[in-house]
């Protein structure tokens, strides 16, 4: 396994900062899309797309785990960088599945419970960096393997 880059220094200021910036954004989504019958129908659509993909490309273990359906065996190019997370599956490749992995990507179940179909859009909002993007950081960047253990605290 390869081991986890240290971050770059001020990395941890950036994250905090990037934090404030999406709770700022939450203020001005209407409270109706937010943890509502509306967010919940959206995350309901993206389990379902998500089911989809997963059916059509996984070539491993198929298990629910940690309230996740989590699809392995995944081909590289049907999802993003270890696995990602569309309503409540987590599609995944060949890589371990750990308990802190799926702990992460039950933080990003949650944010599509909450956010809905707007999940998406905001993720792409937040960008493509780990270290600066809200969801990757509310949901645990050392359970999501983006920092080494203990990096978060040091």
């Amino acid at each position: 396994m390869t081991p986890i880059p240290a971050p770059p220094s001020g990395w941890r200021d950036a994250a905090d900062a990037a934090v404030a910036r999406g709770q700022r954004l939450d203020r001005r989504i209407p409270r109706v899309l937010q943890d509502s019958p509306i967010s919940r129908i959206g995350y309901w659509y993206g389990t379902t797309v998500g089911w989809i993909w997963g059916t059509l490309w996984s070539t491993g273990r198929v298990e629910k785990r940690a309230g996740l359906w989590v699809f392995r065996g995944m081909p590289n190019w049907t999802f993003a960088r270890g696995g990602v997370c569309v309503g409540g599956c987590f599609l995944t490749g060949d890589g371990r599945v750990t308990e802190t992995l799926l702990r992460h990507e039950a933080v990003h179940k949650r944010q599509w419970e909450r956010y809905g179909m707007l999940m998406p859009f905001l993720y792409l909002l937040a960008g493509r960096d780990p270290l600066r993007n809200r969801f990757e950081i509310e949901a645990g960047l050392e359970d999501g393997n983006y920092v080494p253990r203990g990096a978060a605290r040091a």
